[in-house]
């Protein structure tokens, strides 16, 4: 019996670091290539299209500090602190995204730099950046930034994820035209705007939020650990099974595009047994999404 237990808790840990080695090799591969798209299009037209990685292209300008090192200087202490927070293992993935998309940055600084339509340069540099930063959230990571600081923002203030990331979004873009000018700083917004579509339709298509079913014998483990790890809420209903008669919770719960990845990770880390169903929320009004407005009544 014990010998079985050991066995089995064995594969369990082969197949998590499993997990873990296909989530750095996609998280790589999407570092990889967002350090391209922003060597080759970004950085020598000093596209500055939002986040720290932003930032980094105007100190670089501005100051001469390399973009990379911009990014792993803000990212540290970010990380730090949530690591402190939610602990080691929880970040590891993001901690892993942020050190290696400084690092990428500047192994390929050598890639040829294409400086002959500033316009097509935004297209093209938006769409690469969005590839690559889509492939590291479709492996749980991200490359902390404005991300981090926005999740360490929404557990302390009023302010939604979204939110906090337009408005560090809009402070870069509004220094671009400071230190540039207007005009670099809308092909800044363009790029921004191209790179967040991109995002999405690498992540999951069209779609951006989603509405997940989830049965299970742990239904209150899982709602606790939806609490903790995404700070969302969940609403349980009870449901009866068809075949069995028996009465079981069911979740229902709502989570943005960065979420979805690590909502089933957790789901089926807690209860590999679970049965989840998820669908497509063309909209999502209230707290934590979109704000009521009138034109939405």
């Amino acid at each position: 019996m014990e010998r079985s237990v050991f066995m089995k808790n064995n594969s369990i840990k082969k197949n998590k670091i499993k997990e873990l080695l296909i989530d750095f090799i996609g998280i790589t591969i999407g570092c990889a290539v967002a350090g391209i798209g922003m060597n080759m299009f970004l950085i020598p037209n000093q596209i500055a299209a939002g986040g720290v990685s932003g930032l980094g292209i105007i100190l670089l300008y501005v100051l001469g500090i390399p973009v990379g090192a911009t990014v792993l200087g803000v990212n540290v202490p970010l990380l730090f602190v949530e690591a402190k927070i939610m602990g080691f293992n929880y970040t590891i993935r993001t901690v892993y995204g942020a050190l290696m998309f400084s690092f990428l940055i500047e192994v390929f600084s050598f890639v040829p730099n294409f400086t002959g339509d500033i316009f097509l340069s935004a297209i093209y540099g938006g769409i690469i950046l969005g590839i690559g930063l889509g492939l590291v959230f479709r492996n749980r990571g991200t490359t902390g930034g404005t991300a981090l600081a926005a999740q360490l923002l929404q557990k302390y203030t009023g302010l939604t994820i979204g939110q906090a990331i337009i408005g560090f979004d809009m402070i870069i873009i509004v220094l671009s035209a400071i230190f540039f000018d207007a005009e670099v700083a809308l092909y800044a917004l363009i790029s921004l705007f191209v790179a967040s579509k991109t995002l999405d339709m690498v992540q999951q298509g069209f779609r951006q939020t989603k509405a997940a079913l989830i049965i299970s014998n742990k239904s209150k483990e899982i709602s606790q650990e939806i609490f903790s790890q995404l700070n969302r809420g969940v609403t349980n209903i009870t449901a009866r099974g068809g075949y069995t008669g028996e009465d079981r919770e069911m979740i229902l719960v709502v989570v943005n595009r960065t979420e979805l990845s690590r909502l089933k990770s957790l789901v089926y880390s807690t209860d590999e047994n679970s049965f989840v169903i998820v669908s497509e929320a063309n909209e999502v009004l209230g707290e934590g999404f979109k704000a009521v407005e009138q034109d939405d009544l």
